[in-house]
């Protein structure tokens, strides 16, 4: 570290990175800055100075607000608690759903500019289910503290912060999750699309959980990955159907959906022409192996799909 940790700085926030972090920059240097939005001006604190071209800061004060600052919807991440107590998990709580669409599409835009040459309007859509950016995640891991208190992590730390609530979490996981228990590690909670929520702190096997994408059924492990808005899943797969045009893609090509998980978009191309031998030819390839070996299972009823890791 160098001599600028724990040093407050002011600083005029002019773009978003990747990340969840905004940027500004100080005598010449990046700076990338936690729970502040393009166009204010607000005093943080240096909490990373070891890179000689950029450091890391946390906003502790609001100088100049901007007309898209809300008050956080979970109170313990608000820029009103000192930087380490803030909750990780909800660094756009701070800022209105419409304009954290806003700032998602320029990163999104800034991307495929940067590391594919593409120029692209890209558009950023809301996903059905409440509009305040609350109640939407099926999936929540908590951490267990030395003394067996459970919370999240602070942002970029292992210190645990101790919450009274999850709103990011749907209402099933946010009313099973155990806040006031005490376990001696991580604590998942699970809510597949049917039966009830799951409660996993420990490392025994479970059996593997059904998620339901319309007339769908995928199988996949209780702790494995799956798109964790309760509304994503439905929401790409029509994507993805939609894109296709039956014109221009060839259905008999070697197709690959790769980081293909249990199979969600394989299937969705799938659907898109059809479950007779004829249908689509398409590789899932995956480096979880049972993630592969559960993709085959779900693309079953295609006889040219398959899954490799």
């Amino acid at each position: 570290m160098g001599d600028h940790l724990g040093q407050l700085i002011e600083l005029e926030i002019s773009n978003v990175a990747h990340g969840g972090v905004m940027v500004a920059r100080h005598e010449g240097r990046v700076v990338f800055v936690s729970d502040a939005i393009p166009g204010e001006t607000v005093r943080a604190v240096v909490t990373d100075d070891s890179k000689a071209r950029f450091w890391r800061a946390d906003t502790v004060d609001v100088l100049a607000a901007s007309v898209h600052r809300q008050e956080h919807v979970w109170s313990a991440a608000s820029v009103d608690r000192r930087p380490e107590d803030r909750a990780g998990g909800a660094e756009f709580g701070h800022i209105t759903p419409e304009h954290q669409r806003e700032l998602k599409r320029r990163v999104l835009a800034d991307a495929l500019a940067r590391m594919a040459g593409i120029d692209s309007d890209v558009v950023v859509e809301a996903v059905p289910g409440r509009t305040d950016g609350t109640g939407w995640r099926t999936r929540v891991r908590l951490h267990a503290a030395e003394d067996g208190t459970i919370g999240p992590f602070a942002a970029r730390s292992h210190r645990v912060i101790r919450v009274h609530d999850l709103p990011l979490a749907t209402d099933a996981v946010a009313a099973a999750a155990p806040l006031d228990g005490k376990f001696t590690g991580p604590v998942d909670l699970v809510a597949p699309s049917e039966g009830p929520v799951l409660v996993l702190s420990d490392d025994r096997d479970v059996p593997p959980i059904t998620e339901r994408v319309g007339d769908r059924e995928f199988r996949l492990d209780a702790r494995g990955f799956w798109q964790v808005h309760s509304s994503a899943a439905a929401t790409l797969t029509a994507a993805v159907q939609e894109a296709i045009l039956p014109g221009t893609f060839d259905a008999n090509a070697p197709n690959l959906d790769l980081y293909g998980g249990v199979g969600l978009l394989a299937a969705a191309v799938g659907d898109r022409f059809g479950t007779d031998g004829a249908g689509i030819r398409i590789t899932t390839v995956e480096s979880d192996a049972r993630a592969t070996g559960l993709a085959g299972e779900n693309l079953a009823d295609w006889n040219r799909a398959s899954a490799v890791t």
